[in-house]
């Protein structure tokens, strides 16, 4: 190998990796701990200090230095970093340390640090999409409605306490002021009103702590997943969870369903919407996919065997 030339490895292009952690993720993103991991594994971290930059900023500053981005968090730190990860190309690796985990879930990445750390080294490169909401990327599912008020009142307290349980105990206290509201929602050239009490799109295949977003959905496959939640009131909805965390509650009568590649959402009074746990934009609001928009690390196929080379082929021709 020539002097200054760097190994391929995994798809990408040398070894040195920007580590963004989240030290007030739930399962603890102490910048070391996780270092030493990825040193194990075969990598070369790089750890710059935050000095207050959030995920983003400190992506587009070391972009040049470094060929690959490990995230270890949860969704929200995905999020923060998904609008450099857009701008630099760079792919990236997951250590999943965040309380609901979805995307990595979706992603088939493993719960356990060491063996994620072992995939961001040696894993495969797969292209997924990204959708936007307005200008804001995100991976999983975007809300509007009870999804937001899940949000706000799913404190990063609750997270630490009670971990998943927490989606639980937060959805109880939304659940008693819970309230219907109109909305206009566009997917394609059809455009349906909803009375609902929440409307989610869904790049991904899972979202708040393994719900799954429809059980068709890929995060791959260049299409947008629209459902409205039109139930009466709390035990209709209550009816519908283990439906919803299948993925098949679009067979039901009570949830309006559709995909495509663009979905528009407008409300009578603006509301908030939520990206992968976080509040970032109002309605109306543009859905769109943009297909394989960035490349992540995922674990290697379980048997990864090389085709057997034909004799023939092998032969010199003559």
């Amino acid at each position: 190998m020539a002097a200054g030339e760097r190994r391929l490895t995994g798809g990408a292009v040398g070894r040195r990796a920007l580590l963004i952690a989240n030290p007030k993720s739930r399962s603890g993103g102490d910048p070391d701990t996780v270092a030493a991991l990825l040193r194990e594994a075969g990598l070369d971290p790089l750890c710059p200090a935050a000095d207050g930059q959030g995920a983003a900023a400190l992506i587009r500053a070391h972009a040049p230095e470094v060929d690959r981005v490990v995230l270890a968090g949860g969704d929200g730190t995905m999020n923060a970093a998904a609008p450099a990860l857009l701008d630099t190309g760079l792919p990236f690796a997951v250590i999943p340390l965040g309380t609901g985990n979805d995307l990595a879930r979706t992603l088939g990445i493993p719960e356990d640090p060491a063996a994620a750390a072992r995939v961001a080294a040696e894993g495969r490169l797969r292209a997924i999409d990204v959708g936007m909401a307005n200008d804001v990327p995100f991976f999983n599912v975007a809300s509007v409605g009870f999804g937001v008020d899940l949000t706000r009142a799913l404190t990063g307290d609750a997270k630490r306490k009670w971990g998943k349980l927490g989606y639980a105990v937060a959805g109880l206290r939304v659940l008693a002021r819970m309230r219907p509201f109109s909305a206009a929602i566009r997917c394609g050239d059809q455009v349906v009103r909803s009375r609902t009490v929440h409307v989610a799109v869904g790049n991904g295949r899972h979202y708040g702590g393994g719900m799954t977003v429809s059980e068709r959905s890929e995060i791959d496959d260049g299409k947008l997943n629209v459902f409205s939640l039109e139930v009466g009131g709390v035990w209709g909805l209550l009816r519908l969870l283990p439906a919803l965390r299948r993925g098949d509650h679009g067979r039901w009568q009570e949830v309006l369903a559709a995909e495509g590649r663009e979905v528009e959402i407008r409300t009578r009074r603006r509301r908030a919407v939520n990206t992968d746990g976080e509040i970032t934009t109002r309605t109306p609001v543009l859905f769109r996919v943009l297909p394989g928009a960035v490349r992540v690390f995922v674990p290697q196929p379980e048997e990864e065997e090389e085709a057997p080379v034909e004799v023939s082929a092998a032969l010199p021709p003559g």
